[in-house]
């Protein structure tokens, strides 16, 4: 069995994060799941989430994946250090706000977070701000019902602008300068977020930090039998939800014409 690298998130936001990967590491082939039929996970307890973290790297490793990126915020926050136990001798990268870089780009020390609940409530991202932000002020932001809305596909809707308007709101009033996207699903829609803030705020996501860690990682495994100048296959890419609505997520959003996706039971 070919060596991978490994990818998952709830639905369709890891995918900002596959994107970068390709565009990083052409030549690696890729196994992406996403785990829509227990969307969002930003609403589940965290020992759902561990749960549900550990099946899916489990599916992951046994197919092949040598390097596991974990592409969603609310599961880093709350699983990878049980995956990181199960699995010592497996790289795994999380994806978690990048609270040191907003910090070093602020100018006015106001930086506001846009995340779903979970992670909001993670002691994991307290310790964040404790560490990278001390002489910052934080406002978190958490997003219900965001996640939902892009994985229906609804990503310049009336309704969509509806509730960017109401979650910015909170924000505009603390006057931060800074915000980021604490979650993978939201570059997904980061024009009309950007439009709901202002254009004087700056957006920041982390998904090309995720992207050459993973390939800094990979790199180190040196694995034999792979041509660097060879481009790899399109992903594999599987859901536990609707292998329909993800093929037609990836084809239109992301213009991955030839993408097919499988249907998955775990």
């Amino acid at each position: 069995m070919p060596a991978s690298l490994g990818v998952f998130d709830s639905g369709v936001g890891g995918l900002t994060v596959l994107r970068e990967l390709r565009r990083v590491l052409p030549q690696v082939p890729m196994h992406y799941v996403a785990d829509a039929g227990y969307a969002p996970y930003g609403l589940r307890t965290p020992e759902s989430l561990i749960q549900r973290s550990l099946a899916v790297s489990e599916y992951l490793i046994e197919r092949g994946a040598r390097l596991l990126v974990v592409a969603c915020n609310t599961a880093t926050a709350h699983a990878i250090e049980a995956l990181r136990q199960r699995w010592p001798d497996i790289p795994i990268v999380g994806t978690e706000p990048g609270i040191k870089p907003a910090v070093a780009s602020t100018r006015n020390g106001r930086i506001g977070v846009m995340a779903t609940p979970a992670t909001i409530a993670s002691a994991r991202f307290a310790d964040l701000i404790k560490r990278h932000a001390p002489e910052v002020q934080v406002f978190s932001q958490a997003c219900p019902g965001l996640v939902e809305l892009i994985e229906r596909g609804e990503l310049d809707t009336p309704a969509l602008h509806q509730l960017l308007g109401q979650l910015c709101a909170p924000l505009k009033a603390a006057g931060v300068d800074t915000v980021l996207m604490g979650c993978t699903h939201y570059p997904l829609i980061q024009g009309p977020l950007q439009q709901a803030l202002g254009e004087s705020v700056q957006l920041l996501n982390i998904e090309s930090a995720v992207a050459q860690q993973a390939a800094r990682l990979w790199q180190r495994l040196e694995l034999g039998g792979q041509d660097s100048s060879q481009t790899a296959p399109p992903p594999t890419l599987q859901t536990t939800g609707s292998a329909a609505a993800l093929t037609a997520f990836v084809r239109d959003v992301l213009g991955w014409e030839a993408a097919q996706a499988q249907s998955l039971v775990i």
